[in-house]
């Protein structure tokens, strides 16, 4: 073989090995992206130790069940000592018929006076005086019985707004209480820990990390000749990377679009690639298991 054929030889074989790279390249997807979770980091509302967090990575846990507390000993005796404190408030109240029976009896004892003094009168055996007189301690008790029911009155409304103002107390004990239970705000898989029985919690505290494992989401990055194809709710096909080789088809719903580009992140596509312009897009896959969190996944938009 002379030296001008070896030439064309290698060239030849380059030139092939071009097109098969090329070929190998073609990537038959519309987008890529890696699955990700919804994460919620669950933080303590009280302060004080931690007595119970029965919780471990890799937890299955339900909405509203109770993993753990923290202690309320302090709360629940401040709400004994308001609880006392009430029951002598409320013992105070004063009952206005009591207070005032003596007065409306003497104001009926004066009445039958007066009749009986009308009737001395009518036969010229009384005075008109007389009949004045009792008008007059009539008018005053009445007067009395007035003054004594707003008295009355007012001690109850006083008594009454102390009581409001200790439900009011109650109420943010209570809910000071219900703060001290630990639990899980969705259903979901526990994902890290970050404190144990016997620490000491305050407000805002990271307790653990919870993930909802049932609905994954996959990040994936469209072009902007790509954006113009995609909207709110569209149903596209999710290729879950399983394996070197291996795919699982599902069914996925656009559920959130990026109105801001970026540059594609650099665990996508090719360096080339990596320096467009790109938009982030979310779709909601339902997991039946096989899904992990960190997965690659592609996208096929029609």
């Amino acid at each position: 073989m002379t030296l001008i054929d070896m030439n064309r030889y290698y060239i030849l074989a380059a030139a092939l090995t071009l097109l098969v790279a090329c070929g190998e390249q073609k990537n038959p997807y519309d987008a890529s992206g890696v699955f990700e979770t919804t994460d919620i980091i669950v933080a303590a509302k009280s302060l004080g130790e931690i007595k119970s967090l029965d919780v471990d990575e890799g937890m299955t846990v339900t909405a509203g069940q109770r993993l753990g507390y923290i202690d309320t000993v302090q709360i629940h005796l401040q709400k004994g000592q308001l609880n006392a404190s009430q029951s002598a408030t409320v013992s105070r109240r004063l009952n206005e018929g009591t207070q005032v029976a003596a007065l409306k009896q003497q104001i009926a004892n004066l009445q039958s006076e007066r009749k009986r003094a009308e009737e001395l009168f009518k036969e010229n055996a009384g005075t008109q005086k007389t009949i004045d007189d009792i008008d007059y301690q009539i008018k005053v008790l009445e007067q009395q019985v007035v003054a004594a029911t707003e008295q009355v009155s007012t001690a109850n409304q006083s008594i009454t707004g102390q009581s409001a103002s200790m439900n009011a107390q109650r109420a943010q004990l209570n809910q000071q209480i219900s703060n001290a239970i630990i639990s899980s705000p969705i259903d979901g898989t526990i994902l890290s820990k970050y404190a144990h029985a016997g620490e000491y919690a305050a407000p805002g505290r990271a307790l653990f990390k919870v993930g909802d494992l049932k609905q994954m989401k996959l990040r994936a990055y469209v072009t902007a000749d790509q954006l113009t194809q995609i909207k709110i709710g569209q149903k596209v096909k999710v290729y879950a990377d399983l394996g070197t080789s291996d795919r699982k088809e599902y069914a996925g719903e656009v559920v959130w679009i990026s109105d801001k580009a970026e540059f594609t992140p650099k665990t996508i596509q090719t360096r080339n690639e990596r320096a467009n312009l790109v938009y982030a897009i979310k779709i909601a896959v339902d997991n039946d298991g096989l899904i992990k969190r960190g997965m690659y996944g592609d996208v096929k938009l029609n």
